[in-house]
């Protein structure tokens, strides 16, 4: 009995707290540590990539954004029901899923955007976990990537994981405003 508390205590941490490496050498604060944690407990469903189409998520997106240096960003699940003003954690607008050699997706993270058609470019940025968000003029977007289900060398909210790949003839290179980079 005892073996048994002890592994559902540990699947259960596994589902909710964020990775140690995701975490540990951020030097994060409570804000960005319990967002997080939240954020994982709320997309965790989404891994399948079925259940995100439940939830009102695209099955399928055309092209993988990737960059020249830096990694890639992968397909662009948009969940149009969420595009509005407000920053949910526990809503993200868009997952950001990887497609395998074998043709499986692999959730990596998620991005929130806000439009400036429902939050001004010259306002104030809208926050999420207290961490500003950055502002994209070619999309007229202000955004912010987590990448909270695979560790990413440079920094939880970067725009780009160099871990994650575009396989395949769709891939799409895509290059930020100079304004718009995220700091990690």
């Amino acid at each position: 009995m005892r073996l048994y508390a002890l592994l559902s205590l540990t699947l259960l941490a596994c589902t909710r707290a964020p990775s140690p490496r995701l975490m540990a050498s951020g030097g994060f604060d409570a804000q960005v540590t319990d967002g997080v944690s939240r954020l994982r407990a709320a997309t965790a469903k989404y891994k399948n990539v079925d259940s995100a189409v439940t939830a009102g998520y695209p099955k399928t997106v055309a092209q993988c954004l990737v960059h020249e240096h830096h990694g890639a960003m992968g397909y662009h699940h948009v969940n149009r029901n969420w595009v509005d003003d407000k920053v949910e954690v526990e809503k993200p607008e868009i997952l950001l899923y990887e497609r395998m050699a074998d043709s499986t997706y692999r959730l990596n993270g998620v991005e929130f955007i806000v439009p400036f058609t429902r939050w001004s470019r010259d306002s104030t940025p809208p926050t999420l976990m207290g961490r500003k968000m950055y502002r994209e003029d070619n999309l007229k977007i202000w955004y912010t990537h987590v990448w909270v289900w695979s560790d990413n060398t440079d920094g939880l909210f970067a725009n780009f994981n160099p871990s994650v790949q575009c396989r395949g003839s769709d891939s799409r290179v895509y290059t930020p405003t100079a304004d718009s980079v995220a700091k990690p």
